[in-house]
């Protein structure tokens, strides 16, 4: 493949560009329509080549903030405008936080995530979660955290409080992403995005399957996440949680080889990415998190909640990995 100049996004951001093979969203396609075995042969080739096979990376997520998101993410039960059950919580304590982290620890997690449902942090707001990066830090734990859009200087103060990893997912597709999220556009993602990388962090970025989007616009999302100037670090694959009370309650629930084709393509797109299995597992049997393993995906969500919706609980996790012979990294 022809290597070229690439830069985040379809637009020109302002950071410095590299030369990397671009992946065009019709490349991607072509993945996806590979026979299927002939599609998971090719990935675990590459993963081979960049990663230990059967090592999974496990990170826990916490919401620190919940509720009361002014934003209208039609997958999400923590926005305002949606009757989802979920009431709006303050800023947790520091003490809360640091206790979670620790649990965290001793189950065996390797990264400790923190997420607030804002459309982006009040300044007083930051100072207190860089406390928060500071003590789970101290712990001896990896820390990320997604906290919505960033203004300037924000992501340099994280930086310096200690944070390793910031989540801001490009959702979809940029075609399709005006069909699921009216209150911003995908350009002010892309300006986060921008902001995390020039502070110097590392990117967790994915997005979310089963909204309804084509097989294309799949491909679409993981060509723009390969093409992006330096691939996310970390990419989360989330399959979608249809919660009651969202636009998308009724969504049709996605084929489960079609999930495990999009972990498969994200893996041969991104070969140094960990690819993270997320949103979704509770509904994923055994065996598909298996084709997922298999296809590529090296990390996981580890604990009995993300932000609102619910996780595999730990125990079910520990037999899955001694059934699998799967080492915790």
């Amino acid at each position: 493949m022809e290597a070229q100049t690439i830069r985040i996004a379809p637009r020109a951001t302002s950071a410095t560009p590299v030369t990397a093979p671009r992946w065009s969203a019709e490349q991607v396609l072509a993945l996806f329509e590979l026979p299927f075995m002939d599609l998971m042969f090719r990935a675990q080739e590459v993963h081979r080549a960049h990663f230990e096979p059967g090592a999974i990376q496990r990170s826990t997520l916490l919401s620190i903030k919940t509720g009361g998101c002014p934003e209208d993410c039609h997958y999400c039960p923590q926005s305002v405008r949606y009757d989802t059950g979920v009431t709006s919580q303050d800023l947790l304590p520091l003490d809360d936080v640091l206790a979670a982290a620790q649990a965290a620890k001793d189950a065996g997690a390797s990264r400790f995530c923190m997420g607030a449902a804002w459309r982006g942090p009040k300044q007083r707001d930051l100072d207190k979660v860089a406390e928060m990066v500071r003590a789970v830090k101290g712990l001896g734990l990896q820390t990320c955290a997604t906290l919505g859009m960033l203004k300037d200087g924000q992501a340099e103060q994280l930086r310096d409080a200690g944070l390793d990893y910031y989540n801001h997912n490009i959702d979809t597709a940029p075609e399709y992403y005006g069909d699921i999220i009216g209150t911003r556009g995908i350009d002010d993602r892309y300006d986060t995005l921008d902001k995390v990388r020039q502070a110097g962090l590392n990117v967790c970025c994915g997005g979310i399957v089963g909204m309804g989007e084509t097989r294309a616009q799949r491909a679409g999302m993981i060509a723009t996440l390969a093409s992006m100037e330096t691939p996310p670090e970390s990419v989360p694959i989330n399959n979608l949680v249809a919660v009651p009370g969202t636009p998308l309650a009724g969504a049709e629930t996605l084929d489960p080889f079609e999930f495990v084709r999009t972990i498969a393509c994200a893996r041969i797109t991104m070969p140094t990415s960990y690819v993270r299995l997320s949103a979704g597992r509770t509904e994923m049997s055994d065996e598909m998190q298996a084709l997922c393993f298999l296809a590529g995906a090296n990390s996981i969500f580890y604990g009995e909640l993300l932000l609102t919706t619910g996780n595999p609980e730990a125990g079910r996790d520990a037999q899955l990995f001694a059934r699998l012979n799967l080492k915790a990294v």
